[in-house]
């Protein structure tokens, strides 16, 4: 299967950029619509301010089963403030229009695709900007059609790589993958509150030797050590997902202190790339 992935280009923008200043990639995930859409907007305003190099993004899902507790409730908020895949869609484009250079991935479930008509989803998540998807609950093994209306439509198709993925496994990684390749710390449900697992270095240079595309740890970084323990092991970024939403739930009640806290937050894990 031939890679036709024209928006995998602000991905390796970014890496290219990052690479010479000796940089790993810090990209947080938020939810779409969390707490409401115009503070989803605003939220993802500081962390793009504060340092973050590219953004993964969830669209709203009731049955979250790769989610632990933390995001599976920010999507309860979401879908209780009424969003819907199609306000997403619109979110997505006003987030484009306002950080044009800013990789932008989803990280959705099969479902929400397979509802909207798989060819359909593709293309409306292009026209609004999207970079790149991962679909979490789609095995790489039976992602041959979704793959292939992501290449037809311009978007990357992400995968999952787990930490005790055999060869064959690597390999339809590699290559089906493109954009980046979203290396699991751990294996389970995301979590900030569950540590991420010692990462073997062996783990990246197969994937290199695979030539997938490059690595980024998600799941279990919550912290700037996580961070700089995922570079130092081989990746080119690190992920925070819960830890990020955390902050967002702790502070509903008060917006000035939740962008303060995002900024302080996304400002320390950036830092923690610059080894």
């Amino acid at each position: 299967m031939k890679k036709q992935i024209a928006k995998a280009t602000r991905y390796e923008a970014m890496f290219a950029r990052l690479q010479a200043k000796k940089e790993g990639a810090f990209v947080p995930f938020v939810m779409l619509g969390d707490p409401d859409i115009e503070a989803s907007l605003e939220i993802i305003d500081t962390l793009v301010a504060s340092g973050a190099d590219a953004l993964e993004l969830g669209i709203p899902f009731s049955d979250a089963v790769a989610d632990g507790v933390v995001i599976q409730q920010a999507s309860y908020r979401a879908l209780t403030a009424e969003v819907t895949p199609s306000d997403c869609l619109r979110l997505l484009k006003r987030i484009r229009a306002r950080h044009f250079d800013v990789p932008i991935g989803l990280l959705v479930y099969a479902n929400l695709v397979v509802h909207r008509d798989v060819k359909t989803f593709y293309r409306d998540v292009a026209e609004a900007g999207v970079d790149s998807v991962l679909i979490a609950d789609l095995p790489v093994g039976e992602a041959t059609a979704f793959v292939e209306a992501a290449n037809a439509a311009g978007v990357a198709p992400i995968f999952a790589a787990p930490p005790n993925g055999d060869e064959a496994t690597i390999r339809e990684i590699a290559q089906k993958g493109c954009g980046y390749t979203y290396f699991l710390g751990r294996v389970g449900v995301t979590g900030a509150n569950r540590q991420m697992q010692t990462l073997l270095s062996s783990r990246f240079k197969a994937l290199q030797a695979a030539s997938a595309a490059p690595a980024i740890v998600g799941f279990g970084i919550s912290t700037p050590e996580h961070v700089r323990a995922a570079l130092v092991a081989g990746a080119v970024g690190a992920i925070a997902g819960s830890a990020t939403v955390a902050i967002i739930e702790k502070y509903l009640n008060d917006k000035t202190a939740m962008h303060e806290a995002l900024a302080v937050f996304v400002t320390k894990m950036k830092a923690a790339t610059r080894l």
